[in-house]
């Protein structure tokens, strides 16, 4: 059997499914195709949206050739071998060239593209999963229209689920099925159409003979690693930073329930360097030992492996979201990298310079005062650049590790 979602995949705008603040009738893209017209594009969205299904179908509303390509193995190769062909009898009317996972091409491969689409005889229809301002030419950008692309809700899932039955069945396959089995597969894809496809299809296929019955139990029995959330895309940085403002913002509970969703991807290495960065970042001086701890707890997580070590990472982040907050190491040196690219820093103080050699006080450089030499260790000097002087990077922030630190600051200053 061919896979269940290219053998249901919609030739007519009628039969898909989802996308509605789109495709509603008198949005731009509606009106476009009910118009036989179509515009550069580019799809941007999650896995399963129907990103590819709908270019599809936008190509057959203007009787144009559709090519696609995957940037990931295409070259501009591939791409001169389609646009050779636009001048034949066959393609005269012009081709629709879509590119799936823009974001692969190389910033010289999108600038290629660019001849091919100025003239109008080319058509771009480009998807991707990340932010296209991000990852995208800015020069393709400026050509194309934009549509977001947004996961599916549970409705619209089963309403497609029900369709691609009903073919099914138009093919003489006796399939049976319970309203529960379809609501359970809506809810355990989170929008993803082309994944509960895959669990329907497994369910059909796994099914001896033609008698087929797809029942809450069953679907509940099949292995679901197919489910698990993708450690790549916009949503899942969307799901780091969520972990983190969560965890910022001191509610522990949030963090567990993000903590619960990266968990899920396997990607162990991204949660335990955004919890090192939490710890200095949004931690602090505020309790400076968080660092040490959340190390230590991150070595353990890493030796014992999932899945005891979502226990010890559940830990580290109920520990940072519940820790008094301090980001002023963080503004610090934010402030410190930002002055070194916009103001004249000047030169170390010839006092400060290592004199450690034949002749450095010939060049003016020494002075130096030892601060272990006089009382609590500390002597007034200048240690900025002259061009610095006074300027001020560190400032305290208002927790009892800071201001104890503060005060004794200040203390052996004014002696």
């Amino acid at each position: 059997m061919r896979p269940l979602a290219d053998l249901m995949r919609p030739n007519k705008l009628e039969d898909f499914v989802g996308q509605k603040h789109i495709l509603s009738e008198n949005k731009p893209l509606y009106n476009l195709m009910k118009n036989k017209s179509i515009c550069n594009s580019i799809f941007y969205g999650p896995p399963g949206t129907g990103k590819t299904t709908l270019a599809n179908i936008m190509a057959n509303y203007v009787d144009k050739k559709f090519y696609r390509l995957n940037a990931t193995t295409a070259s501009i190769k591939d791409i001169q071998e389609i646009t050779s062909s636009i001048n034949s009898l066959l393609n005269y009317n012009g081709v629709v060239l879509y590119i799936d996972e823009l974001q692969h091409f190389t910033k010289k491969q999108q600038q290629a593209l660019l001849e091919f689409i100025e003239d109008g005889r080319v058509v771009l229809i480009a998807s991707t999963t990340e932010n296209p301002y991000f990852v995208i030419h800015k020069a393709i950008l400026s050509r194309c229209n934009i549509f977001q692309f947004k996961p599916l809700n549970k409705e619209e899932i089963i309403l497609g689920l029900k369709k691609a039955i009903n073919k099914l069945i138009d093919k003489d396959i006796n399939i049976k099925y319970t309203d529960e089995a379809l609501e359970y597969i809506g809810e355990i894809c989170q929008g993803d159409y082309r994944k509960a496809y895959n669990i329907l299809e497994l369910a059909v296929n796994s099914h001896c003979g033609f008698n087929i019955e797809i029942t809450l139990d069953y679907i509940e029995s099949l292995e679901q690693s197919n489910i698990r959330a993708d450690a790549t895309g916009d949503e899942y940085y969307n799901i780091l930073s969520a972990f983190q403002k969560s965890i910022r913002g001191s509610d522990a509970d949030a963090a567990v329930h993000y903590l619960a969703r990266l968990i899920k991807s396997g990607d162990m290495t991204s949660i335990t360097r955004r919890l090192s960065v939490m710890a200095a970042e949004d931690i602090g001086l505020a309790y400076p030992n968080a660092l040490t701890i959340v190390n230590s707890g991150i070595e353990l997580a890493l030796k014992v492996g999932f899945p005891e070590a979502q226990i010890i990472l559940s830990e580290i982040t109920i520990y940072l979201a519940t820790l008094p907050k301090s980001n002023s190491a963080y503004i610090a040196i934010k402030n410190a990298m930002k002055d070194l690219e916009n103001i004249n820093f000047g030169d170390v103080p010839d006092h400060l310079k290592d004199s450690h050699y034949y002749g450095a006080k010939n060049l003016g450089i020494g002075g130096y005062k030892y601060p272990h030499d006089f009382n609590n260790h500390y002597v007034s000097q200048e240690y900025l650049p002259k061009e610095l002087k006074d300027k001020i990077y560190y400032k305290a922030q208002h927790n009892k590790y800071e201001e104890n630190l503060k005060k004794y600051w200040e203390n052996i200053k004014s002696r």
